[in-house]
């Protein structure tokens, strides 16, 4: 994702209402006299121009969603997300691969243990028929900590970043030479998947001064390092670049020929406001405007004319920030928003778009950047807890209808403007194949931030001449942010629709015969055309009404209107399915191959389950996957007449024939889910660095002892507090200072980011904390010991309980995490030493399953309460979900709790945490379930209380240990409410048993007391 203030820098916002353009469409021998299609040399699996990417000598429109395997460390669900991606009709997806998740310390990268081992991606995608579009970095951004870079780089001992620097060349070499080594294995042209590898991350610096075509030789330098290093190892396909502002990197026409240019470059755009803080979202053009679309056509003609339309990261939600609603902002990015902004870019000539997420997942752990909460649910069409909803059918209603569109992938547009309509307030892009002819008019309302409910006629252009549809009465309606396309001369099979103002879904071809699925709202109208079609018949009328046929020269034309339901209609020998949208948003494509492409003649289609994850044939056996939630479902299925029987997930369907052909049968319902409460605790004080008396002379501490840094912020005070200095790197830290004489106050200026907080204690007593706040990022306070005691004896203490909520992403990443400044008042000689202490091992990854930044400093962390084995039997004991203390100090509560789950049901699990009526809110508190840290619930600064936990870290057969860390920063205490519920149960073809992989679950070992 592009950084913060930079993401609508430089877009143009359309004005309300657009002219039209001039009808422009070349001949296709002057299309590919001026633009032919081409693969810079290195292959002629992958080509492209400016129409679209061509695979295997195929056009595909490349509709892809961007999904992070290291937010879901758990192997077995990639399949799921996967399987998800394709059930709704994608042909790709995309994924970030992280750095620092691979790469503890400098000298080590970690590719095979647990989740590191990226391998099963690549193959499931060839499995369940997925093109990738990698994407290595070294940056990437995603709002995880640093933009993906290993913490290790923020010292400033590898100079300023994502340049030609020597040091950090020498630091990104060996993990970009592994990925490209592994990405390589996998590619398209040696009959793998992946047709795409991009080169850094939103990099914007080609140019010193781009009016003047300055070049930034240093920026210039760095890519091609990248480039030519992902040539040496073996990449062949097409090098690709995101560009966030539609104003930086290959800037002119010369795109592909200038120094340090990519293959592929295209847009990086949130026209939406990209956060749950709208707040935040104006910008260089104005005030924020929702459903406001933005103008690429222009962009994609005069900087990028022999490419095709692409869009390597386009807004698929937002996210939500410390202090943003709870529950994230699903109105601005739902499924209207899906519906109109996804039809636009069709509009604007786009054929290769990649949803920024399609599956958010958790920043579980230390992964997040300050401006994001535990969650990165992001708005997307796949929730965090893995449920699919009203976004993600929207979604699948118009990406099944891209994957069918065969003619699509190459389309002049032809002009745009409400001369298409008669109604103003309406306005259409038409798009022509030309090698074809066929039409795709991408209508909107004249000004999309309106809501209106707009009825208007439309005026096409088709083989027999112009007309203006509905012929036959009825109207064509954009009721609310919605949008539609309607096709003319469009093919399907041995078919041909001279038009319809019924939206297409998808169709297959069984028996040589084509059924095609069309829909509409619930309760619209539609008509359309079959060419060359004679007669027609009402099979099943389901909610249908109003059905009439007219023969007319050339072809039949079918009007109707659908409600609820689904109807069937048989024109000559074609069948017809009517769907309005509640049915249309259950009814499914899966394919019987594993190419992306899924040929008319290999899928079947399904109307009912709320998933349909796959299908498969064998003789006169068709068997199904997928999952079922809450009741008993009608599963009605598409198939060639030899298909006799059905399965689902392996069990027989007792099935009827309709009177159209179909199957029918029910599935059952899932089972009903209750989960044991969480009603019995242990706990123990988890702050015992506080006292005076404490040891810190273990191997969990170091001296912080260092008197110069290169880090570019200047320390104003030494020895040098910054904590990254001294390898510990993420959340909370614990610094004790040591000083002998008297003195009546401490200053503390500490930074950590946004939603950071501190606390700081003298001897054991409290002094003073900073609870927090979601603007600050860094805080002083002068904090007075006229009500502690300050020894004149014996050494004095002072403990500072620093957390910090990730480090800045871009040029911020070396803003350092720690104490900036500290002085005391009424000392003559100051603190005499520092010592730290943070992440058990620091950067030597004592857990390397769940991997460095999964742990923090404190004290119950570093000696390993939270894993499970650890045995906390002779703990104190409290019973009840409220867990409440006095004081200021960390408190560690634990418990175990068995489940005993389905095998065959998909079980989604949310711990919701709380705080008890009458309890202060000044606390933070970490979850953690099996050892994972799965929550950071700061309820003074607000927004997350569920926090949803996968299978595999969660164990669905077996034990589970649970922990909360509280960390009182007050004298009042704390009191928290911790709980768990059902998300959602289905009935599921996932094998839950493989998914449930103890190995993710790593027990306590003695050695972890030697961290005290």
């Amino acid at each position: 994702m592009a950084p913060l203030s930079k993401i609508l820098s430089g877009v143009s916002l359309l004005a309300l209402s657009l002219p039209s353009i001039a009808t422009s469409s070349s001949s296709t021998e002057d299309s590919v006299t001026q633009w032919p299609l081409h693969n810079d040399g290195y292959n002629k699996v992958v080509e492209w121009d400016h129409y679209s990417f061509q695979i295997d000598d195929q056009r595909i429109f490349v509709f892809s969603g961007e999904f992070h395997y290291w937010r879901i460390p758990v192997p077995g669900l990639w399949r799921d997300i996967l399987e998800k991606i394709k059930a709704a009709g994608f042909t790709a997806f995309s994924f970030y691969s992280n750095w620092a998740y691979h790469a503890p310390n400098n000298q080590t990268l970690d590719f095979s243990t647990g989740a590191h081992d990226i391998a099963p991606l690549y193959e499931l995608a060839e499995e369940i028929g997925l093109y990738i579009l990698v994407r290595p970095g070294p940056y990437i951004n995603a709002e995880t900590t640093a933009g993906g870079f290993p913490l290790w780089l923020t010292t400033g001992d590898y100079g300023s970043l994502r340049n030609n620097d020597t040091r950090y060349t020498k630091a990104w070499t060996p993990y970009f030479t592994e990925m490209s080594k592994i990405t390589s294995k996998y590619q398209v042209t040696n009959g793998h998947n992946t047709i795409g590898y991009q080169i850094e991350n939103e990099y914007g610096d080609q140019w010193v001064s781009v009016s003047e075509k300055t070049p930034n030789n240093t920026a210039i330098a760095y890519m091609e390092l990248l480039e030519a290093n992902a040539r040496e190892n073996g990449i062949t396909v097409p090098l690709t670049a995101n560009d966030p502002n539609m104003n930086s990197w290959s800037w002119g026409t010369d795109y592909t020929n200038g120094e340090g240019n990519v293959d592929i470059a295209g847009v990086d755009s949130y026209p939406s406001c990209w956060t749950c803080d709208i707040s935040q979202c104006d910008s260089t053009n104005g005030a924020y405007v929702a459903y406001q679309v933005v103008d690429y056509i222009d962009y994609f003609s005069e900087y990028s004319p022999t490419l095709p339309g692409f869009m390597p990261e386009f807004q698929g939600g937002s996210y939500n920030p410390w202090g943003g609603p709870e529950g994230g902002c699903p109105e601005d990015t739902g499924a209207d928003f899906a519906n109109l902004f996804y039809r636009w870019n069709i509009g604007q000539r786009v054929t290769a778009m990649s949803l920024y997420m399609i599956f958010g997942g958790t920043n579980w752990g230390g992964i997040a950047t300050p401006v994001t909460a535990t969650s990165y649910d992001y708005s997307a069409p796949i929730s965090e807890d893995r449920s699919i909803g009203s976004k993600y059918y929207e979604t699948k209603l118009l990406a099944l209808f891209t994957r069918t569109a065969k003619d699509l992938p190459k389309t002049d547009l032809i002009g745009n403007g409400t001369q298409y309509t008669d109604n103003s307030d309406v306005r259409a892009y038409e798009l022509r194949n030309p090698d074809t002819n066929a039409g795709f008019y991408a209508t909107f309302h004249s000004n999309t931030s309106t809501d209106t409910n707009e009825a208007f006629h439309l005026k096409v252009d088709t083989s027999v001449g112009k007309l203006t549809v509905p012929q036959h009465g009825g109207v064509i309606r954009l009721n609310g942010h919605q949008s539609k396309i309607i096709v003319t001369d469009f093919t399907f099979g041995s078919g041909s629709l001279l038009y319809s103002t019924a939206e297409v879904l998808t169709y297959a071809v069984f028996d040589k015969v084509p059924t095609l699925v069309l829909w509409v709202p619930t309760g619209e109208s539609g008509e359309f055309n079959v060419k060359g079609a004679k007669k027609g018949s009402t099979k099943s009328c389901q909610g249908c009404s109003d059905v009439k046929f007219i023969k007319e020269k050339g072809g039949l034309t079918a009007t109707f209107t659908q409600s609820y339901g689904m109807s069937v209609l048989e024109i000559d020998d074609i069948r017809v399915v009517i769907l309005d949208r509640t049915y249309a948003y259950t009814f499914w494509a899966p394919a019987l191959t594993t190419n992306p492409f899924v040929p008319e003649t290999e899928s079947v289609l399904v109307s009912g389950p709320y998933l349909v994850r796959g299908a498969s044939q064998s003789g006169s056996k068709l068997a199904l996957t997928g999952d079922i939630v809450n009741t008993t479902t009608l599963v009605e299925v598409f198939a060639e007449e030899k298909v006799k029987s059905l399965t689902w997930n392996g069990n027989s369907v007792k099935t009827t024939r309709t009177a159209y052909g179909s199957l029918k049968g029910y599935v059952s319902a899932p089972k009903a889910i209750d989960l044991p409460a969480l009603t019995s605790w242990k706990y123990k004080d988890s702050l015992p660095e506080r006292f005076a008396s404490y040891d810190d002379s273990g191997i969990a501490w170091v001296a912080a002892d260092h008197m110069t840094t290169l880090n570019p912020r200047t320390p104003t005070y030494l020895p040098v507090l910054y904590a990254d200095e001294y390898g510990f790197h993420n959340g909370i830290r614990l610094w004790r200072g040591y000083f002998n004489d008297s003195a009546t106050a401490v200053s503390l200026n500490v930074q950590g980011g946004t939603a950071f907080g501190w606390s700081a204690w003298l001897n054991g007593e409290l002094l003073g904390s900073f609870f927090g706040d979601d603007t600050s990022e860094q805080y002083n306070l002068t904090l007075s010991f006229s009500n502690v005691t300050v020894n004149t004896d014996t050494p004095n203490v002072l403990l500072v309980v620093h957390d910090d909520t990730g480090h800045d992403e871009t040029t911020g990443a070396l803003n350092p995490r720690g104490i900036l400044d500290v002085s005391l008042a009424g000392s003559s000689s100051g603190f005499t030493h520092w010592r730290l202490a943070g992440t058990a091992g620091g950067e030597s990854n004592l857990d390397p399953v769940r991997g460095v930044y999964n742990e923090d400093g404190l004290h119950a962390e570093r000696v390993g309460w939270h894993l499970p084995g650890f045995d906390a039997s002779s703990w104190d004991s409290v019973k009840g979900s409220d867990l409440t203390f006095e004081g200021a100090t960390v408190r560690f509560f634990r418990t175990t709790v068995s489940l005993d789950l389905p095998t065959d049901h998909d079980v989604s699990v949310s711990f919701v945490l709380g705080t008890p009526t009458g309890s202060p809110l000044t606390y933070r508190t970490q979850l953690f379930v099996n050892g994972y840290q799965y929550g950071r619930f700061n309820p003074y600064i607000g927004n997350q209380v569920e926090f949803p936990v996968p299978l595999g870290v969660l164990n669905y057969q077996g034990e589970n240990t649970i922990s909360v860390a509280v960390w009182a920063q007050s004298e009042e205490g704390a009191g928290i409410s911790v709980d768990w519920k059902v998300n959602y149960v289905s009935t599921t073809s996932l094998d839950i048993k493989e998914i449930d992989d103890a190995s993710l679950r790593p027990v306590w070992t003695k050695e972890r007391l030697e961290y005290a």
